[in-house]
This record gives C-alpha cells, sequence and structure tokens, in this order.
C-alpha cells in the first residue's frame, strides 16, 4: 500500500469514527443547549492557517505548469470544474470544493514584519497607533460568556503575532507553542489548602493597596485578571487543549505533525466556543531551494488542511467556522539563482470559506509569464477582512475612538460581495 493510499484510508477511519458517535460534540462546563446548536445556530468562529514566510502563489494555490515562471511544479485537477492546484496537495484537492480561492490579493508591504501586520489587521504599520489583529476584533465582539478559557489562541511560534492594539493586552492571543506538550501555566504547582492561603494573602495585600487609589488600582485590571485566570484553571474546558482525548486515527488523520495536531487543536477549541484560533506553520521564506522547501510543507499543511475541512463538516460545524489559510505576501515569479523565489506582495493566493461564506468561487488570475506584474482583478487585504467580519457579523465600517482619542473605522475596506450569500 502506498503512503498516500494508507493516508486516504486512516483519514476514511476517522471519519468512520466520528460519524459513528463515538467522539464527543461538545466538551463539558458549556450550557448544554448552547453546546449542542450545530451549523448556522452557533456562534461563529475564525481559525487562520497562517503560513510563515510567504507561500509561493505557484506552489500552492496558483501553479503554472510547463512554464518559465511556474517551475517544475504540476497541476492537480480539484472538485471545482476548471481550478487546478499544485499537485503538492492531494488531499487538499479533494476538500478544496469546501472554499474560494483568491488568486490576486494586492499588498505594498514587502518585508516580513511590515506585512504580517498589513495582513492580521487589515492595516499598514502606523508608528502613532497599533491596530487590532482581526482575531482581537473578532474575540472583542463575542458575546457568549460562558466560555471560561481564552478566546483568542495562538498555536505555534510566531514570530509576528496579531496583538489587541488599541483594544488594549487582554485582547492578545493565549499562546500555546506546541499542542503536542500539556499546556503550561493552567493548573497550580501547590496543594489546594497551600494555595487557598495564598490566594487569601494576596487579597489582604491587594485590599491595602486599593485604599485611596481605588482608580489606579482598577486600571491595572490586576482583580478581573486574576479572577480569569482561576476560573480558566478551574475550568473542565482545559479539556480542549488535551489531544489525548482524540481517537489515535483522528490525531493520525491530522498528520503527527506540530501543525497538524494544532489544526485538531483548533477544531476542540472552537467546537468548546472560542472564537479565534491562529496555528502557523513556518518555513515559507524560500529564498533557496524553494522547491524542496515547499514539498516539506505540503506534506505537512496538505493533510491537516483537508483533514480540519473534513472534520468541521463532520461535525456540521464548518458553517459556523470561517477558515482562512493565508500568509504575508507570495513569491516571485522569477526564479532566483539559489533555486528560489523572493518576496512577492503582488498577486499571491488565499483560500477563505466556511461561515456561511461562498464555496468554489475562484477571483482573479495572475500571468503565466511572470511578464506583468499586476494581477486580473486585483483584491485588496481590508476587503478580504471586511467580508470576513462581515460574514461573522461584525459591523466592519463602525468607527471606534481609540484611547488617544483618535477615531478609527475597525476595518477600511468593503466586502467582496462574490463571496458572500444573499442573507449575509
Amino acid at each position: 500500500m502506498t503512503d498516500q493510499a494508507s493516508s486516504c484510508l486512516s483519514r476514511r477511519d476517522a471519519l468512520k469514527i466520528a460519524a459513528a458517535g463515538t467522539l464527543s460534540f461538545a466538551l463539558p462546563a458549556l450550557d448544554l443547549r448552547a453546546a449542542a446548536k450545530r451549523g448556522p445556530e452557533r456562534e461563529k468562529s475564525l481559525i487562520t492557517l497562517w503560513l510563515a514566510g510567504g507561500p509561493s502563489q505557484l506552489e500552492t494555490w496558483d501553479p503554472h505548469p510547463g512554464t518559465k515562471a511556474g517551475g517544475p511544479t504540476k497541476a492537480l485537477a480539484t472538485m471545482v470544474p476548471g481550478l487546478h492546484i499544485a499537485d503538492l496537495f492531494p488531499h487538499t484537492a479533494e476538500q478544496i470544493h469546501e472554499l474560494s480561492v483568491i488568486r490576486s490579493l494586492v499588498s505594498k508591504e514587502g518585508d516580513h514584519e511590515r506585512g504580517a501586520y498589513f495582513l492580521k489587521t487589515g492595516y499598514r504599520p502606523d508608528p502613532t497607533v497599533t491596530h487590532p489583529s482581526i482575531a482581537a476584533l473578532v474575540t472583542q465582539q463575542q458575546t457568549d460568556t460562558r466560555v471560561e478559557i481564552p478566546r483568542n489562541v495562538l498555536i505555534g511560534n510566531d514570530p509576528f503575532p496579531g496583538r489587541g492594539g488599541y483594544l488594549g493586552d487582554k485582547f492578545d492571543p493565549f499562546k500555546v507553542f506546541n499542542p503536542q506538550d500539556k499546556v503550561s501555566n493552567v493548573s497550580a504547582n501547590v496543594d489546594d489548602q497551600r494555595q487557598q492561603r495564598r490566594l487569601s494573602n494576596l487579597d489582604i495585600i491587594e485590599q491595602s493597596f486599593r485604599k485611596n487609589r481605588t482608580a489606579a488600582a482598577d486600571r491595572t485590571q490586576h482583580r478581573q485578571t486574576l479572577k480569569r485566570a482561576l476560573t480558566m484553571m478551574t475550568s473542565e474546558q482545559l479539556r480542549a487543549f488535551e489531544l489525548q482525548h482524540e481517537p489515535a486515527a483522528i490525531r493520525a488523520a491530522y498528520g503527527e505533525t506540530s501543525f497538524g495536531q494544532g489544526c485538531l487543536m483548533a477544531r476542540r477549541l472552537v467546537e468548546t466556543g472560542v472564537k479565534a484560533v491562529q496555528v502557523t506553520l513556518d518555513g515559507f521564506d524560500t529564498h533557496a531551494n524553494n522547491f524542496d522547501g515547499h514539498q516539506e510543507n505540503a506534506a505537512i499543511l496538505d493533510p491537516a488542511l483537508a483533514m480540519l475541512l473534513t472534520d468541521l463538516r463532520q461535525r456540521d460545524l464548518l458553517e459556523s467556522t470561517v477558515v482562512l489559510c493565508i500568509g504575508e505576501f507570495g513569491r516571485t515569479p522569477n526564479i532566483n539563482a539559489l533555486d528560489g523565489r523572493d518576496h512577492w506582495p503582488t498577486g499571491f493566493s488565499a483560500l477563505l470559506g466556511g461561515g456561511g461564506l461562498r464555496s468554489g468561487v475562484v477571483i482573479g488570475e495572475t500571468d503565466p509569464t511572470g511578464a506583468k506584474k499586476d494581477p486580473v482583478d486585483p483584491i485588496e487585504v481590508p476587503d478580504l477582512y471586511a467580508t470576513i467580519l462581515a460574514v461573522l457579523g461584525v459591523e466592519y465600517a463602525q468607527e471606534v475612538i481609540t484611547p488617544i482619542g483618535r477615531p478609527l473605522a475597525l476595518c477600511e475596506g468593503a466586502p467582496i460581495e462574490r463571496l458572500l450569500l444573499p442573507s449575509t
């Protein structure tokens, strides 16, 4: 049996397990009626698969086989008529009909840090203000206070993580560096009796500090932070981070990699009610050995992405979960002397779907010869995020006043109507 056949078999086995009802659709400690809601009845969440370093559009979702720009990468037919993607993604090709493909994203930021900032906030960097990430905006809008664990989670090591920005540090993501390890700092390292003594003594100190300085004490948010931490430490919802509760077949179908297991954790988190999850896959800064680098990363991304879509659909969570797969920019049509591709913020690709968005839509195209820099039907980054915010029920154009009194719109773009269903 080939490796590919074996992988497909394990994925089918995983679906049989899910369909047989041996997997719990809800974790403890949520209101039963809220936890049982599936499909469009659930509050919507966002899962971002962040491809750090700038993935090549030509080795992912926009191949040009048989051309000088396309290099050795071949194309693979998908279930979307006329849509071909790189042959490095056989499993994704079977599931990509659940998503839409944008092949003409444009940006003016070709630096990693600035590009990542722009692609995570919808705003170009500005020294006078720190914008919140889209994940932070989405988290701020969450109304379900019964979620006792962090509602904005970052899985993997991201050198340029999104921040809460002017919304405040409390909207920064909770970081899980390796989903295969036990989440740190979520349990007391002393027995209950000693823990209670410590908290009692801390309360005495805090009350003393608050005398005649109530406003200053409130600004520290110490009491609120401590309360949230203690609630989380005693919550059964922490099981969402514990992958050992998943059957071996499910874990294997995602891929026994940190990223693959991170995607499984993302599914468990949104199922519990978490609003925004980012899973990071690094290694796309392929100035040298571009084709080998993308082949290695595709072997990680392909099974994880395909199984995530399958799992979400099987559990009736895809309608309530927006899935975005994107990086900070693309790679040049030209192949350099090191068999690599350099930074290319014009005409790069992204996958987007779920959450009530249209599926099977292909937007834009790039020049197969690489001679024309600008893509057909360019899509601006703020418009992409206006689309996501709109489908998540966020009033994307609303004006807010930052802490320094500056008025700003949550998003300066306008939704891409082709991706929205009539009811959105």
